[in-house]
């Protein structure tokens, strides 16, 4: 209820979004995923204030699917809202331009299997646009009392963004920590396709 709530979405709205744009997210017109959409109020800010052409959002709950199919149903053929694994996302190989990741990797318990199926599905210079949640964050008291998460193989904000790098992605602007620590922003580029070289 709380990390699927109207002042999640507030948070999102106001201060990720902008934060997230001055680092680089450009989605504009574009193809997205995102991943672990709950009840569609990230989805709905990606096609509404981003101007996202389309979004394929996905959950692993059939029941929040349901609903974020409810709440986006108005944009009609612009986003498609499926039920699917973050490890094993129903979407073919270099298909999208942005993979959108708004505080769902941390959840994954083998989360480094999540990152390497975003960087499948994304075409050749797409962006993995990312807020996460680090080991700081989640080794603290109300963390552990009033949320559930995987308890081994937590990440730090460096951990989470070298693991990027050994999947080849690039963050053209550094990533940033907020609160504390508690949280990690950034844009992942995956390298373009190789020009050919001179005949």
């Amino acid at each position: 209820m709380l990390v699927d709530s109207p002042p999640r979405a507030w948070l999102q709205r106001s201060y990720e979004l902008p934060l997230l744009e001055r680092l680089g997210a450009r989605i504009a017109g574009l193809r997205v995923v995102e991943i672990g959409c709950g009840r569609g109020a990230g989805a709905e800010l990606l096609l509404q204030r981003w101007g996202a052409a389309h979004v394929t959002a996905v959950d692993l709950d059939p029941v929040m699917v349901q609903r974020a199919r409810r709440r986006l149903a108005r944009f009609g053929s612009r986003v498609d809202v499926r039920v699917g694994d973050a490890c094993a996302l129903p979407v073919a190989d270099a298909a999208v331009d942005a993979v959108v990741d708004f505080a769902v990797v941390h959840h994954v318990p083998v989360w480094r299997e999540a990152v390497a199926e975003a960087v499948r599905v994304l075409r050749p210079g797409g962006q993995l646009v990312f807020e996460e949640v680090t080991r700081h964050a989640l080794q603290r008291w109300s963390y552990r009392t009033f949320l559930e998460h995987p308890k081994v193989d937590r990440f730090s904000a460096e951990e989470f963004v070298e693991a990027l790098g050994e999947l080849g992605l690039s963050l053209p602007v550094p990533a940033v920590t907020r609160f504390f620590g508690d949280f990690v922003l950034g844009v992942a580029v995956k390298p373009a396709a190789a020009s050919p070289g001179p005949l």
